[in-house]
């Protein structure tokens, strides 16, 4: 059993900053892709940061600059710092991680439940 757990969303004001945090736990052998997706309301989900093991990153055009993702290999876990927010930054956003498992090596894709990030003033 494989779970990743999201935590670090909520209400902010216009510029202001939140970090995100995410957590995977279970028979994990080894952690590949790591990433950030976000889903607003009545739009497709999108890609917003992605972290390799190798340790590099990539951002959505809408948010370079801004955003910073970084992981930790030891804990297994995945942060995304979020700057100078805006109301276009509103969306619940969703922890992704490619997973190999233990005993049987093989790698599966898994999800958080979401984290509701609203920017409002």
């Amino acid at each position: 059993q494989v779970q990743l757990v999201e935590s670090g969303g909520g209400l902010v004001q216009p510029g202001g900053s939140l970090r995100l945090s995410c957590a995977a736990s279970g028979s994990i052998f080894s952690i590949n892709a790591m990433r950030w997706y976000r889903q607003a309301p009545g739009k497709q989900r999108e890609l917003v940061a992605s972290s390799t093991s190798g340790g590099s990153t990539d951002y959505a055009d809408s948010v370079k600059g801004r955003f910073t993702i970084s992981r930790d290999g030891a804990k297994n876990t995945v942060d995304l710092q979020m700057n100078s927010l805006n109301s276009e930054d509103t969306a619940v956003y969703f922890c992704y991680a490619d997973i190999t498992r233990l005993p049987n090596g093989r790698t599966y894709q898994y999800w958080g439940q979401g984290t509701q990030v609203t920017v409002s003033s």
